[in-house]
């Protein structure tokens, strides 16, 4: 076998010459033979391809409703999930923006520890305005729980059915981590309902507006009862 092979060499001139008067097998340079194709051209570095990452796949819509029964269950339970942050935040939002009536608790029964404390107690607002019996207490020290304790606190007005003690962080915290809550439940209504993958555009942007728009419309009532 052949080590070297003749290369073929662009010209420039005249075909049938070459520049110092020879023919055209002056045009040929014997090279190794791994360096030659076949047809007697040289080999060329090849442009490296770039490496592109690959597309995730886009979601596909579903092509049937979805199932009613798991969509009504998961309706309900996120609905009445919502429904529980949405009360627990609504007082402590209002308090948080200055709709609130200062006063004194005195406490008259604590029961549990940590998240399970329950306490009760008799409320009076500054001034002498009004006092409410049996009141719920929350945020009370744990040092702070015998019978007879007097601790300053503020409610939202005289029909109010809950007194809150913290005014620090722990106070801007309950709305805030409450609030967070009902936007979560939304999502999963949205979700988990099968709105958000309806086929059809215009039924996919009314579920999915019906399915954020409740958890508000919940919370909203429950501002309104605890004004």
């Amino acid at each position: 076998m052949p080590r070297r092979v003749p290369v073929r060499q662009p010209r420039k001139h005249r075909p049938g010459r070459s520049p110092d008067g020879g023919t055209d097998d002056d045009s040929f340079f014997w090279a190794p033979i791994e360096q030659v194709h076949w047809d007697g051209t040289p080999l060329r570095k090849e442009p490296k391809q770039r490496l592109r990452s690959p597309r995730r796949p886009r979601p596909t819509r579903l092509t049937h409703p979805p199932d009613p029964v798991r969509g009504l269950a998961v309706l309900l339970a996120l609905s009445l999930v919502a429904a529980f942050f949405a009360w627990v935040s609504a007082g402590p939002l209002w308090l948080a923006v200055g709709h609130s009536t200062k006063g004194t608790v005195m406490i008259t029964h604590c029961s549990g520890g940590g998240l399970t404390q329950r306490c009760r107690g008799i409320f009076a607002a500054d001034d002498d305005r009004f006092l409410v019996h049996g009141i719920r207490v929350s945020g009370v020290p744990a040092d702070h729980t015998d019978t007879g304790t007097t601790l300053p606190a503020r409610v939202t007005g005289p029909g109010a059915d809950t007194a809150y003690v913290d005014t620090g962080a722990g106070a801007h915290l309950r709305w805030l981590l409450g609030l967070l809550a009902v936007a979560g439940c939304s999502a999963g209504i949205v979700r988990w309902t099968g709105a958000s993958l309806l086929a059809d555009p215009r039924q996919r942007r009314w579920a999915t507006g019906g399915g954020y728009a409740g958890p508000v419309l919940i919370t909203l009532g429950f501002l309104v009862a605890a004004w």
